[in-house]
């Protein structure tokens, strides 16, 4: 349990593992794990992140245990999740 009561999870991100508490979206546990420079790449290159919070955008989509195009503002995190950007994917 964590001292907000919570209990904590474990996801992994971009092969970081991440502990966080039990509601936390996939998008917090990105800023968490650091991916503060984007999750994704535009066409032009350019890195996009989570921007209106509530899947309107859809600039934060992430790989989900193999699922791909994945909202992470959306999506709450799960014990064991694996979550993969893009930009992971491009380096």
């Amino acid at each position: 349990m964590s001292e907000s009561g919570a209990a904590r999870i474990r996801v992994k991100i971009d092969g970081l593992v991440l502990e966080v508490d039990a509601g936390t979206t996939v998008a917090a546990a990105l800023v968490l794990a650091g991916a503060s420079g984007g999750t994704r790449l535009s066409v032009r290159g350019e890195p996009r992140a989570a921007f209106c919070g509530m899947g309107v955008c859809q600039e934060c989509r992430v790989t989900i245990d193999g699922r791909a195009h994945v909202l992470a503002c959306q999506t709450l995190c799960r014990d064991g999740q694996m979550v993969n950007t893009q930009k992971a994917n491009t380096r």
